[in-house]
């Protein structure tokens, strides 16, 4: 079992490196599942340990998890006062506006019952027109967002681009299969092109302003480089 890596680690709080395709925990949604973020993580650190927010299984990225009951209720304070600041890196379809903000409600984990409010705000840090026909279109277009979700419903990114039709590539619930078909075919991409890059959060007992980063995986890279972006983010450091 791979050891997780941690981007921060004191008495009080963990920033975790989450790997795309691992759960965080057991639960309804996720089902029965051999291998969690969490039972990983106790077997590196000793102690009790709260997660105080969730990823997807599929999304990468940022996650943090308190080490006490009183860290975690003061970084649940936090979310709650939407004080956290959540940068997520995403590869969409098209060519969406230079920036712009996605106001739609949202239901909850079943897809079904009352929608609740639900802002989305992008920001597009590069484009690309790749020459690989497909349909009737000779080329494909796709973007690098930077993305800030301004609250947390369940997998709103991702249904917020399904929603303006510039969907995540990679992403096989609310996505495009001839799209996640052509990144796997010609650029080996398995996985959901969607990462918690950046968080900004006040450490729970020193109130000091945390800014923590994720790397991009390999293919994260890969895509990068193919699609010639790399510089897109080395202005963005």
């Amino acid at each position: 079992m791979t050891a997780l890596a941690l981007l921060h680690a004191d008495d009080d709080l963990l920033a975790i490196d989450k790997p795309a395709g691992l759960a965080v925990h057991r639960s309804r949604l996720v089902g029965a599942d051999e291998d969690y973020l969490m039972d990983r993580l106790r077997l590196q650190v000793e102690g009790p340990l709260h997660a105080v927010h969730r990823l997807d299984r599929a999304t990468s990225g940022v996650l943090l998890v308190a080490r006490h009951a009183a860290a975690a209720a003061d970084l649940g304070r936090q979310l709650m006062a939407r004080s956290v600041a959540k940068t997520y890196l995403a590869v969409v379809r098209g060519w969406p506006a230079e920036q712009g903000e996605i106001d739609y409600p949202l239901s909850g984990s079943s897809l079904a019952g009352e929608a609740k409010p639900a802002l989305t705000r992008w920001r597009r840090l590069a484009t690309v027109e790749v020459p690989i026909p497909q349909w009737r279109y000779p080329q494909q277009s796709y973007s690098l967002l930077e993305v800030s979700p301004e609250t947390g419903r369940y997998r709103q990114i991702r249904r917020h681009f399904h929603h303006i039709s510039h969907h995540l590539l990679g992403d096989t619930s609310h996505g495009r299969g001839d799209h996640n078909r052509l990144i796997r075919q010609h650029y080996g991409v398995h996985r959901l092109l969607l990462h918690a890059w950046r968080i900004e959060v006040r450490h729970p007992a020193t109130g000091e302003l945390l800014r923590l980063e994720a790397p991009l995986d390999a293919a994260w890279q890969r895509l990068l480089a193919a699609f010639g972006w790399e510089a897109a983010l080395a202005g963005h450091a």
